[in-house]
């Protein structure tokens, strides 16, 4: 019985992680620039175009479908032409894999950094996700990978996150945002945690009161919780890299001569300033 739920539970996670070809997206943001700017510790967040990418967008109600942790470069080089693999995630049917930057090259994607977090603490986080290369989701707990079938299934908004977190609570399976949130929690860096206020006894003080900070269960994280996350920045490599909206080349303007003389003129005093 166990053969066969694993052989039906691989045949699902293969047509889940399939692409869909009326998904068509255009990244806002080069690899490139994403090397550039991505620092060991950062979470990226990808707009997947899977099937599954679906049913998690829905039932999370975000843009954001899938989550990765950037690493670095650390890990050991195959081949001189192969790119590095920098970051770790959990895939539905391969589990949790190092990959290059170029496999979501094409993708939306977003950078969550985590703030004022320590070297020793972004290491450990790393070490932590390494540690786990390999490990793989549990097939064989078809009932999980049944509920991504139906990606606009009709559950209430307060259920959903749930629905997201059922599972066999084996050690072995991983899906990405569950992976990743473990990785902090084992420095015990918030993401989204539940916040208890507690009032003082004193009636004299109206503003004495204590926030009691509790961790939220691994398997009930998403990736957009990473985005809305106070602990977590928000990253734009354009920005970052010193935008210029006066540098842009505007299709309207290459035909237009007074607009090119200007451009021109505007250059030359610059650099005579300078």
């Amino acid at each position: 019985m166990g053969q066969a739920t694993e052989i039906i539970g691989r045949g699902l996670a293969r047509f889940l992680t399939k692409q869909i070809r009326q998904s068509i997206q255009v990244a806002t943001i080069s690899q490139e620039q994403l090397a550039a700017t991505l620092r060991p510790g950062d979470v990226l967040l990808v707009e997947g175009n899977t099937r599954v990418s679906v049913a998690i967008k829905y039932l999370t109600q975000s843009t954001w479908s899938h989550a990765a942790l950037y690493i670095g470069n650390v890990l050991p080089h195959g081949a001189p032409w192969e790119l590095p693999r920098v970051l770790i995630e959990a895939d539905l049917k391969e589990g949790v894999r190092a990959i290059t930057l170029a496999h979501y090259a094409q993708m939306h994607t977003r950078i969550c950094r985590p703030i004022g977090l320590s070297n020793d603490d972004r290491k450990r986080i790393v070490d932590y996700a390494i540690a786990r290369i390999g490990h793989r989701y549990d097939l064989k707990h078809i009932f999980d990978l049944l509920r991504y079938l139906l990606p606009t299934i009709p559950v209430p908004t307060r259920f959903r996150r749930r629905l997201l977190a059922l599972g066999s609570n084996d050690p072995t399976r991983a899906i990405c945002s569950t992976l990743i949130a473990q990785a902090f929690e084992s420095v015990r860096y918030p993401i989204l945690p539940e916040i208890q206020r507690t009032w003082s006894d004193d009636l004299t003080r109206a503003d004495c009161y204590a926030d009691i900070y509790h961790i939220r269960h691994h398997s009930l994280f998403t990736p957009r919780d990473f985005d809305i996350s106070p602990y977590f920045d928000i990253i734009k490599p354009t920005i970052e890299s010193g935008f210029d909206y006066r540098s842009l080349a505007w299709s309207d303007a290459m035909h237009d001569p007074k607009r090119i003389q200007c451009e021109v003129t505007e250059t030359v005093k610059t650099k005579e300033l300078s």
